[in-house]
């Protein structure tokens, strides 16, 4: 069991403010597990248009910090987990479900599992709680490119 914090998750993943949606990993298990967490604060630039006076966090954004949580379990999976020139990009999401709201103030505590790999394709399951409550989950799949291929 390994945490880790913002430089620690910059170092793997390629997505900077305003897009990077994880503010930490509190637990990771290489080939197996991971529990990351989203601080969820009005300051966030989509809460002006999403929704004016009954902010809500978009489900796409939700989906996108779950996916940016399967991409760091599969680096420190990886058979090369340093690798500068790998990237983990989405190729599939599956039974995608949104439970409840997320709000300022609230903190998303996102749970991946590795379910396999095969082919440098992974596939994760993936919930989003909110205080023990399940607000959303869904089965993200991705895959292992290196920079200049086609």
């Amino acid at each position: 069991m390994t945490q880790m914090d913002i430089p620690q998750i910059q170092a793997l993943l390629p997505h900077r403010y305003p897009f990077l949606l994880l503010d930490r990993i509190v637990e990771v298990t290489p080939s197996s597990h991971l529990v990351a967490l989203k601080n969820v604060t009005i300051n966030e630039p989509f809460f002006q248009g999403h929704f004016p006076g009954r902010p809500v966090m978009p489900g796409v954004l939700i989906l996108e910090a779950m996916a940016q949580a399967t991409g760091v379990l599969a680096y420190r999976s990886a058979d090369t987990p340093s690798d500068p020139s790998q990237l983990y990009y989405l190729v599939g999401m599956d039974r995608a479900r949104f439970k409840k709201p997320v709000e300022p103030g609230d903190q998303l505590r996102i749970h991946v599992v590795l379910q396999r790999t095969l082919r440098q394709i992974w596939r994760f399951e993936t919930r989003a709680e909110v205080d023990g409550v399940c607000v959303a989950e869904a089965e993200i799949m991705c895959a292992a490119r290196r920079y200049g291929r086609d």
